[in-house]
């Protein structure tokens, strides 16, 4: 049952988030641009819904020294499922929108190191920035949107989703093996080459076609 106290989508009336779900190393050029192998299977973690924000307003906590940046499509579940074929898979969307999926980088690599789940690199406040969502009718294929990210009026990312290793319907057909996929669950699609450092006082300005979805996010450091 849908609680009143959980976040609703923009642009999905009614739709509650429960789960954010994200993929990792979903191009091959950014999984060759940070040093990791191209995975054989989806690299899958989440965020707490402690971490995502509508506000367009990521803060960068003191301790962290290598804050990056990670423009990706998001797709919002709009129906309940298990086992999931891949054919059916799509038939679960509600609809598309943009986030970033901000990552400290220091942290990372030090949990990595020590072989460590992400979590704390990944699950900070505000370091799940989301846009408002077109409906799924409005994007014919989700295999074929562009999107862009601009970081002070200089484009830095460039993506085109008909270039993911593990396409939507296979990234949502695989996480319903393990998970029970709800009403208003978030999956980040991966992210395309391009990662970077970010700063406080930055301006990140997104863009997807189709659907004119924007996402517009300041940076504020925490003193």
């Amino acid at each position: 049952m849908a609680s009143s106290s959980l976040p609703e989508l923009p642009g999905l009336p009614g739709l509650q988030t429960r789960n954010i779900y994200c993929i990792g190393r979903n191009y091959d050029a950014h999984a060759r641009e940070l040093n990791n192998p191209v995975p054989v299977r989806p690299v899958l973690f989440n965020k707490p819904l402690a971490s995502l924000s509508f506000d367009g307003e990521i803060l960068l906590p003191p301790f962290i020294s290598e804050p990056h940046y990670e423009t990706e499509l998001v797709v919002a579940i709009g129906k309940e499922g298990k086992n999931i074929s891949q054919d059916d898979a799509l038939d679960h969307v509600a609809g598309y929108g943009l986030g970033i999926d901000v990552t400290a980088r220091d942290i990372q690599h030090e949990l990595k190191k020590a072989s460590h789940p992400w979590f704390l690199a990944k699950g900070m406040d505000t370091f799940a920035q989301v846009s408002s969502f077109v409906t799924a009718d409005a994007v014919d294929d989700p295999q074929k949107i562009i999107f862009t990210m601009s970081l002070n009026g200089k484009r830095k990312q460039t993506g085109n989703t008909s270039e993911m290793v593990f396409p939507v319907k296979e990234q949502i057909s695989y996480l319903s093996r393990f998970v029970t996929l709800q009403s208003g669950d978030l999956l980040f699609t991966g992210t395309p080459k391009g990662v970077g450092a970010l700063r406080g006082g930055d301006l990140l300005q997104a863009e997807m076609m189709p659907g004119d979805v924007t996402l517009n996010v300041r940076v504020k450091s925490i003193i």
